[in-house]
Formats: structure tokens, sequence, C-alpha cells
């Protein structure tokens, strides 16, 4: 089901590399509409204002991208504390290059965090990292909660769905050594089983996927300038606080008028496996065209609940919950799968499909700790037409909502997903004229969110107002073929490894980019990390040629790409098929750059864009990077600039895209070194 981004992206041997944040003591802002300053102003008793974020940086730079979350971030770096801010750092495999703007406090016994509540709030959801077991498996630990130094709550953390290593597919074992050693190793530049001596690795070997996330009703609302104290006890471990999301979530809803789970055996208490239960329930309510309501509870599900021509809706997705174990079938199903979980799925194509499935206001909670690609253990699967998925949270499972097409008008709304093993959400293989908007997606194992045209074209469909941070693999959004979809008014930060905030790629068997494609009005953050394979940094929207040449008409417009690793626009081939896949049709428009570590646009592929009205400033290193296929002709690069007007702006290197560049000058500097940008500001 998900796939190999290590392991499909090919060596390159011997190639390799208008908004954000102020300072804190002048900026402020309006968050959330909370009129909250983001920084340098007091509270009326004198304390210091609250530090609202989102995705680290001030609101007002990523204002009307990404999705309304309905609660406000705060990072921990930004408060009040005894213990150790960690970080900036960009650097794979280290706890601050995974924490939301690469930098995170941690405390040991004794020490703690604190935060200025912003508004009313009863409910927290914590960002924290805590150890692995020695031989893996993770921990538990407490950490304590209070407010204003009363109400002592204490929070069990664990790390039991942390802590991956070594290769793709990853393992849970710190002292693993390397998963493939006949794959091209970069810590050795060989491959492991071809090298006398064989090559030894530290264990634990390629350490990620840190972070876990945990939420707390407070049993009470609490007002602006109220104290959330986070303190590590003693004999607890050392523990990382990344951001602390503070919310006020509404009461449970009561649907008196539909039919009630509990009538068919669901136990609320989850102290039984009501899975058979529930799934009697939703075959009632299908026959009968009768709306389920699930009311607030705890419900012990161990299996999938097929749905078709259903609604089911919980209390609120804090209320409600459908928390499973994963079962180890008896033997391997026929789609491979080697375990089943917890998660709602609609018939597979070949089953028919699902349509009028309507799922509302509940959470699922699963327990995938490993990543098997061939098991369906995701949140949601199956085909859903004629369908909506709305104000769910997920965690823990393999893939939040995983599409197995072809299947048409899905609208996917207001859901929250979160530590995931896999990608959040996939529209695998001819979904269309189906809509994700309004998500919130954090710390997925893969794709953010994708798009995947395998044997039948994705077409027609939107990706829009979407937050997605800190995607440990891959991107942050990703297009594999289609055609006439959007990818509009996403806000995507802090992608981890080995990919970008967004990449449109020809790979992983996608059929051919067709009509056009729409990229538009997105904030990225952050973005554009260092590929490991081929040692070279990344775009913030990244455009890849690997199994065959684009040329439908792809449109990048209004988009603002924002504290920049390496370089912002990137377009390239695999050095295999660099005389055979070019890029072309690509026009950029109308875009803000504000800090590239090194250039804002690097082509490293045979082909042609055009540019306009691109402004740049606090550019690292010369404007363009252009190696074009690495021929190097008297003729000039392979790949043409086209300067359609008011490309303005530059760095220490001057104009960014200067005439003498244009409209192929080779200006290839295969690895450039890294100026680290100032911080984003507002543009005049």
């Amino acid at each position: 089901m998900s796939r190999s981004i290590t392991g499909a992206v090919a060596r390159w041997p011997g190639r390799g590399p208008l908004r954000t944040t102020v300072a804190l003591a002048t900026a402020t802002a309006t968050a959330a509409g909370l009129g909250i300053a983001y920084g340098g102003t007091a509270l009326a008793d004198g304390g210091p204002s609250p530090v609202v974020t989102r995705a680290a940086i001030d609101p007002s730079l990523v204002a009307g991208t990404g999705a309304h979350t309905g609660f406000v971030e705060q990072n921990a770096f930004n408060a009040a504390t005894n213990g150790t801010v960690i970080g900036p750092s960009t650097d794979a495999y280290t706890l601050p290059s995974e924490a939301t703007g690469r930098k995170a406090v941690q405390l040991t016994p004794g020490q703690y965090v604190e935060f200025t509540v912003p508004g009313p709030t009863n409910a927290i959801t914590v960002r924290y990292s805590i150890p692995d077991a020695p031989n893996g498996g993770g921990i538990t630990s407490p950490l304590d909660i209070t407010v204003n130094g009363h109400n002592n709550k204490v929070m069990t953390l664990t790390s039991q769905y942390a802590w991956l290593y070594n290769e793709y597919p990853f393992t849970n074992d710190p002292n693993a050594g390397p998963l493939h050693p006949d794959w091209w190793t970069t810590e050795c530049s060989c491959v492991p089983d071809q090298t006398t001596p064989p090559p030894v690795f530290p264990t634990p070997f390629r350490p990620t996927h840190y972070y876990d996330e945990q939420r707390l009703l407070l049993g009470r609302t609490y007002e602006a300038g109220d104290k959330i104290r986070l303190s590590v006890p003693a004999g607890a471990a050392t523990t990382t606080i990344d951001v602390l999301d503070t919310q006020q979530v509404a009461p449970p809803q009561v649907d008196p008028f539909a039919l009630n789970a509990l009538f068919f055996g669901a136990d609320p208490t989850g102290q039984r496996d009501s899975g058979d239960a529930v799934q009697a329930a939703v075959n009632f309510a299908e026959k009968t065209h009768l709306k389920l309501y699930f009311p607030p509870g705890t419900y012990q599900v161990n299996q999938h609940i097929i749905v078709d021509n259903v609604t089911i809706e919980g209390a609120g997705n804090w209320y409600t919950i459908f928390k499973g174990h994963q079962v180890t079938l008896p033997s391997p199903a026929p789609d491979g799968s080697i375990h089943t979980g917890v998660g709602f799925y609609g018939n597979y194509v070949s089953a028919g499909g699902s349509a009028n499935v309507h799922l509302s206001n509940f959470a699922i909670e699963g327990d995938v700790r490993e990543r098997i690609d061939t098991d369906q253990v995701n949140g949601i699967g199956g085909a859903l037409s004629d369908s909506s998925i709305e104000g769910l949270y997920i965690q823990h499972t393999k893939v939040g909502i995983w599409l197995d097409g072809p299947m048409n008008n899905l609208t996917i709304k207001d859901n929250m997903i979160v530590d995931q093993i896999a990608d959040g959400i996939n529209f695998h293989t001819g979904v269309t004229n189906s809509v994700a908007e309004d998500n919130f997606i954090r710390n997925t194992g893969d794709d953010g969110m994708a798009m995947w045209s395998e044997i039948t074209a994705d077409a027609n469909d939107t990706f829009d107002h979407n937050t997605v941070q800190s995607p440990e693999l891959a991107n942050g959004i990703a297009i594999y073929g289609g055609t006439d979809n959007t990818v509009s008014n996403n806000l995507i930060a802090d992608p981890q490894r080995e990919g970008s905030g967004i990449q449109v790629g020809s790979r992983f068997n996608a059929v051919p980019f067709a009509g056009s494609l729409w990229i538009t009005g997105n904030d990225t953050v952050r973005a554009g990390t260092f590929e490991l394979n081929w040692k070279i940094g990344l775009g913030a929207i990244w455009i890849y040629a690997l199994q065959s040449t684009i040329n439908a008409d792809i449109e990048v417009t209004g988009d603002n790409f924002l504290d920049n690793t390496y370089n912002a626009m990137m377009l390239v081939s695999d050095f295999s098929v660099k005389d055979l896949y070019s890029i072309s049709n690509v026009h950029f428009s109308n875009i803000h750059v504000d800090g590239t570590g090194t250039s804002v646009v690097s082509a490293r592929a045979a082909g042609s864009a055009s540019f306009q009205n691109v402004v740049a400033r606090n550019v690292g290193a010369v404007g363009v990077n252009n190696c074009g296929s690495f021929h190097f002709t008297s003729a000039g690069s392979e790949f043409s600039l086209t300067d359609l007007g008011g490309n303005t702006g530059g760095g220490t290197t001057g104009p960014w895209l200067a005439s003498w560049e244009l409209p192929n000058t080779i200006t290839c500097n295969d690895r450039p070194p890294v100026v680290v940008p100032p911080p984003p500001s507002p543009w005049s």
C-alpha cells in the first residue's frame, strides 16, 4: 500500500547538492481571531503575553492559508521554563529537527515549562518526546499538569508509538544494523555487502519519529492569563516538550432522533470488544436508512467496520472514541495483510465499492507501532463514493485515510490526523471529483497528503486549506501524476528528510500528468530538506521527472516559500534518466520567496519554465543554480528560464534572476554552501 521513498529514490552518482517570523521583541499579530499578541506586550497582571504561533511563526505571515483548527498553538521554546531549549537544527535524526520550528524544550525531573493561556480553554494537547526502551518497544513516564499551581492532573506519556530506526520500511529495534545491506548507504558511501572490510554502523542507526501527542480535558474552563505548567516529576524520564495546543471544546453532541448504538450492545466503557456489536448496529442502520449515533464513551473495536450507504455520527471527537488493538490474523488476507485493527472501511472496488457513507464527530485511535506496507490497518479505507468524512480525530493508525479507487465525489473536511506510521491522507488510483479541505495533519511517517495516480488517474481533485506539519519522511503534499487537480491555500511546515513542502512527481508507476495542475496560494515554512541519497538539498516545491516526462500545464501561482532550508523551487530528473525525461510547461507567477539557504531556483533536468512577478529576498547563493542535465555543452544548459517580467529582489549575489542567467546559462554549483537566512518578516 504505502511505498518506499528512501528505497525508491535513485542515487545521483557523483552529484550532490513573503512573509515569516519577525523578532519576538517587536512583532505583534492577531492570532485565530483572539487578539493575542505574537510577542512584546504584557498582560494586565504584569506577566508576559502568550506567544501564539502557527507553524511556529507569526500567524499574520501565513494568514489565509491552512486549516481552521479550533485550537491555538504555543511553542515550548517561547514559554517560561527552567529547562533547556534545544535547537534550532535541521539535521536529520535529531530531536530539534523533528520539532515544530526546529526547536523544543527538554526537561529533566524537577523542571517545567509554563504557558500563559491565550483565551478560554478547557482542553489541551501536548506534543512531546520521551526516550525509547533500550531494546525498543517504548516506555511510559508521567507528566504533571497544573493550572495556576492547582488542579493537578497527570498525563501518562508513552513512546510505544514513536521511535523507528534504520532504512525503509524501518524497524522498532534500536540495535539492528542496516536492513538493506545491498542498498547504497550514504553513511559509508558504499554498498555494505559489497564492501571489504564490511562497514560498521553505530546503533541506533537512523533514529526517527520521536514525537507523539496526547489530549486532555481539564474539567473546567480557564481564562486568558491563567498559567498551565507541565512538570517532570522525580523519577520520570527526560521529557522534550514541543508545543501546547489549547482550545475550548464544545459539550458533547446529542442526537435523540438517531438510532443509538448502545441498543446493540456496544460497550462505552471499553472493557470488552464491541466490534461485532458496532458492525451489527451499522448493518441495521444501513437496512433501515436510519442515522446511527454513538454516545460519549470509548468503544473497543479490534476489526474493520464495513460501511455502505450509512450515516454514523459521534458526540464529538473528544467524547466518542473507537480504540482498538492491532490483531494478528491467523493467516494472511488476500490483500497481503497480516494484521487487522480498528478502522472504518468501504467495500473495495472489486466488491462493488461503497457509496453514500457519512462519518462524523468521533475519534479513531489505533495501535500501529510498525510499518508493514501490506497491512490494511488504516483509520479509513476502501472505496467511498458520494460520501463525506468530517470532524474525526485519527491517531496511531498506519494511514489516517487511504482510499483505493476508482471512486468519485468524496469530501474529507475538518479532521485531525496525527502520529501516523505512513501517510495522512492518500487518494490512490482513480479518485475523482473529490475534496480534502480544512484538515490538520501532523507527524506522519510518509507524505502528509498525496494524490497517487497509480494505474488510473486521479482527476478534478482538490486539496484546499489544509495544514500539514512535520512529515517525518517524504513530502507535505505530493501529487504523483493525474489530470486537472488543484493544491490551494495549504500551510505546510517542517518536512523532516528526503522530501519537500510540495512535490510534483512522475514516480511510483503513476500515470503521466495531463491537463493542468494548479498549485495556488500555498505557504511553505522551513521546507526543502536534505536528500540523503543524492546528498543535495531539495526545494520547498520539488518537480521530479523520474519515470516519465512532465509536460502538462503546471501553474504555480500566488505561493509563498518562507525560510527555505535550501532552494525555493527545484526541477530535477534522476541522473540515470536525465537524457530520457524532461520538465517543461511550468509557469511560476506572483510568488514571494523569503529566505533561501541556497538558490531561488535549482534546475537539474532538461526542459524549461517561465517566471513572472517572483519576488525574492535573503537569498543565500546565486539566484539560479542551473545544471541542466549535466552535459555542460557550449550551447549552454538544457534547461531554459523565461523571464516574463516583474522578477525582482535577490540577496548577497545580486538580482536573483539576472539577465546574464537567461535563458540557459550554466551556473551549476553542485552542492553550494548553505547560508542560513534571517527569519521571514512582513512584506511592504
